[in-house]
């Protein structure tokens, strides 16, 4: 029979505990570090974000002011009163009050703000090509333009005259046209009375000088134009299909139409040559 030392047994289970004990410990604190680290490497990807996120408010804030003076800039409906004013100079060709007493000039008188606006601007951009009225339009601002045409567009244009000869004629081309032509009715576009149709940048022509209309009608059946979009070309297209009768007829029976009265419909007011 041999006997072990009571304490041997003992000593090697505890000898073998520490090392786990040890081994453990070591491997939870690898486990820390690399904890520890994480966190560091996680905050230092993170700040360039929080950097990028702070830099998009700044650049907004920078761009937002850009706005404000475009929305100063904004063009408002014209001032009839402050139009009167700025109109002085046109008085001298197209009369203060719009009814001009030399027919080589137009009346402006109760045309649309719209259209002389857009005339206007064509005249300033070079797309009509008339050097007194360049001269005229270029030092005017967006906000001259609709101000001088809302005078013009409160006023009432006279009445014209027409030729008794040219009155039938007229009446025919204006409110019928000529199908086998190709020739559309006139108060398709500018109405029965002829005060036209602002919405549809249509001018009003009733009471128009008859000098006026012919030399335009004229021009647009050799080639001239008032710009280049399609509106522009309407009525060069037109002015091509008539001949000279046709374009005085309708010319002198314009000059004599005027709006209706209560009692009924639009006629033009005639005197025999």
């Amino acid at each position: 029979m041999s006997f072990r030392p009571v304490g041997s047994r003992p000593a090697v289970v505890s000898a073998v505990a520490l090392a786990l004990a040890l081994s453990a410990g070591m491997v939870s604190a690898h486990a820390a570090t690399t904890q520890a680290k994480a966190p560091a490497t996680a905050s230092s990807t993170a700040k360039p974000a929080a950097a990028s996120t702070s830099t998009a408010p700044a650049a907004a804030a920078s761009a937002a002011p850009a706005a404000t003076p475009v929305a100063m800039a904004a063009v408002k409906p014209g001032d009839p009163k402050a139009g009167q004013t700025k109109a002085a100079a046109c008085g001298a060709c197209h009369g203060m009050d719009g009814n001009s007493t030399d027919p080589q000039y137009p009346k402006l008188a109760g045309q649309s703000e719209q259209y002389i606006v857009h005339q206007l601007q064509n005249f300033k951009s070079g797309k009509r090509q008339n050097p007194i009225m360049l001269g005229m339009a270029t030092p005017l601002s967006e906000q001259d333009m609709h101000d001088i045409a809302a005078w013009f567009a409160s006023q009432k244009v006279l009445p014209g005259v027409a030729d008794q000869a040219l009155v039938e004629a007229g009446e025919k081309l204006y409110r019928e046209g000529d199908a086998k032509r190709g020739i559309p009715a006139c108060m398709a576009c500018h109405s029965i009375d002829g005060s036209g149709n602002p919405g549809a940048m249509y001018p009003h022509l009733g009471g128009q000088h008859a000098q006026y209309i012919e030399a335009q009608l004229k021009g647009w059946h050799d080639g001239d134009s008032w710009g280049t979009d399609a509106h522009s070309q309407i009525m060069p297209a037109i002015a091509k299909k008539l001949d000279a009768q046709d374009i005085s007829a309708v010319a002198s029976y314009i000059e004599g139409l005027h709006a209706a009265d209560a009692a009924g419909a639009a006629a033009p007011a005639a005197t025999a040559q």
